[in-house]
């Protein structure tokens, strides 16, 4: 039978969502993430156990244990991020406001509101002795530092909910791997003017690079891949000696990933005495919906129980942490914040009214009993 929870402090919900908004927290940023860091800590006093602020190569996480380390039960995962892709300076552009039910302001939806909702859903639940807390700041640069904390807190979970924003309101059951590069083209720099024809064009290197790049994807798998930022040469009148350009790839499966390693890794100088560098590799595995497929239907169970709205389900190109815990064999569903919309855009904004509603369904996941899964 599911458990009754009680209602949800709005109140409180909006008061919290506000002091979080309004500490700027850009990736990485010290001043801003210890603060925030401070305030969920203290929210979840009495309701998890120790609260430990980790440092990985100078960023800041937080890391809260369960209370109690019971064997016979693998413990769930809490997991999202602080960091947000928005500057210092930001809010005073745009400051936190909520308006007829709406909530704006830098990172209010991507994804402030979703640490909001976790703590709500463990107000609900009375606290949970089996429950741990993972808060990072890095996510919106690719978790460079915490991935392998990330790695470690979802070890023996049986389940992880990230309160990542949903998709129009749709849980998130498959996320795309991603990979990064850089190609590095390095020349032989010489007078545009006096002896262009002594030097060695980088650039003109790396264009036919960039096509070769470019060609790389595959439409049908939805495999992208995108040479996104460039550069080459120093002043107008020297052939460029050095280039090169970053590579963001995508792709719903591990082998299309490693797939487009192989062609990029292959790839070659096309002018004589050009030399070219391929340094990266992939940086989150997908998330197959084999990993999220049971924790779904769970929610939806819970959801027809509880009296909420139907749960939709969303495939999305975006990665999260969620990705990690996914490629580890764990059961893992994403999208769990509140609804909204404009993550990333200056129009972000959060549904007041569907905090309560997603608190009281990532309560009722903490409280179901453990799933199990199969990649694919």
């Amino acid at each position: 039978m599911t458990a009754t929870f009680h209602d949800v402090d709005a109140a409180r919900s909006l008061r919290r969502l506000r002091q979080l908004v309004e500490l700027e927290t850009p990736s990485g940023h010290v001043p801003g993430l210890d603060p925030l860091y401070e305030l969920l800590a203290s929210w979840s006093s009495g309701l998890l156990g120790r609260a430990e602020r980790v440092v990985s190569d100078g960023v800041p996480h937080l890391y809260v244990h369960e209370r109690v380390r019971d064997p016979a039960r693998a413990p769930v995962l809490l997991l999202g991020h602080a960091d947000t892709v928005w500057p210092l300076g930001t809010l005073a552009e745009r400051p936190f406001t909520a308006v007829d039910g709406r909530a704006t302001g830098p990172g209010v939806f991507d994804m402030k509101a979703g640490l909001v909702t976790a703590l709500d859903a463990l107000e609900l639940t009375g606290g949970a002795d089996d429950v741990r807390m993972l808060v990072t700041g890095d996510e919106e640069r690719g978790s460079l530092t915490s991935r392998a904390l990330v790695e470690e807190a979802a070890a023996g979970c049986r389940a992880v909910l990230v309160l990542e924003p949903g998709q129009d309101g749709a849980l998130k059951t498959a996320r795309k791997g991603v990979a990064l590069y850089r190609l590095a083209v390095r020349g032989r720099a010489a007078h545009a003017g006096l002896e262009p024809e002594s030097g060695v064009n980088a650039l003109v290197e790396l264009a036919h690079q960039v096509l070769a790049i470019d060609g790389l994807g595959d439409t049908g798998r939805g495999t992208t891949v995108t040479p996104t930022v460039g550069s080459a040469g120093t002043t107008t009148n020297t052939v460029p000696e050095s280039a090169h350009v970053e590579i963001d790839v995508r792709a719903w499966e591990r082998w299309e990933l490693e797939r487009v390693e192989r062609a990029l890794s292959a790839l070659c100088a096309r002018l004589p005495e050009a030399r070219v560098e391929l340094v990266g590799g992939i940086n989150r595995p997908p998330l197959e919906r084999g990993m999220s497929v049971h924790l779904l239907s769970a929610a939806r169970r819970l959801a027809r129980e509880q009296g909420l709205a139907a749960l939709g389900e969303a495939r999305v190109g975006g990665a999260s942490d969620g990705n990690f815990t996914a490629g580890l064999g764990i059961p893992t569903l994403d999208g769990l914040g509140p609804a909204g919309a404009g993550a990333h855009a200056r129009h972000e904004w959060v549904d007041l009214d569907s905090l309560p509603d997603r608190a009281r369904l990532v309560a009722g996941l903490i409280r179901a009993p453990a799933v199990t899964t199969t990649a694919g």
